[in-house]
């Protein structure tokens, strides 16, 4: 599936809740639904600079494309990098590296996280698109 198909699901998604809090909570289980990270890959430099949270990610490339996992020591937070991850996750390097996110302010997430959830999310975005244009050499 497209980086834009993935987009276009979340809206989908989002689009049969009424308010907020039952969004909330639909990011919540999406979080507790993330695959396992590798506790292996639970280290510093695996932690994503600029997130109030912990937030580890880890990138693998194989076959052409890069596959991330990710976690987090907030459950809103772990909601947030698990869309990132399902977004992402499994494309290849270019296209994450050129990657024109719109999810987030289609579904209104922006404009309902805090400044410091709202900066770690971009933190979140920055780092796996770091990932895509360090790895689109390997293409």
């Amino acid at each position: 599936m497209t980086i834009k198909e993935q987009q276009d699901n979340i809206i989908d998604e989002f689009s049969f809740f009424d308010d907020w809090t039952e969004k909330y909570e639909y990011i919540i289980q999406m979080g507790k639904d993330l695959p396992l990270i590798d506790e292996q890959y639970k280290k510093d430099e695996n932690l994503i600079r600029g997130c109030q949270s912990k937030v580890w990610l880890h990138a693998d490339y194989r076959d052409g494309k890069l596959y991330f996992t990710a976690d987090s020591d907030a459950v809103i937070t772990k909601g947030l990098v698990s869309m990132m991850v399902r977004v992402l996750s499994g494309q290849t390097p270019k296209e994450i590296a050129s990657a024109e996110i719109y999810f987030i302010d289609a579904i209104g997430l922006k404009s309902h996280l805090s400044l410091t959830r709202s900066n770690g999310l971009l933190s979140m975005l920055k780092q796996m698109k770091m990932y895509g244009m360090a790895m689109s050499g390997k293409m």
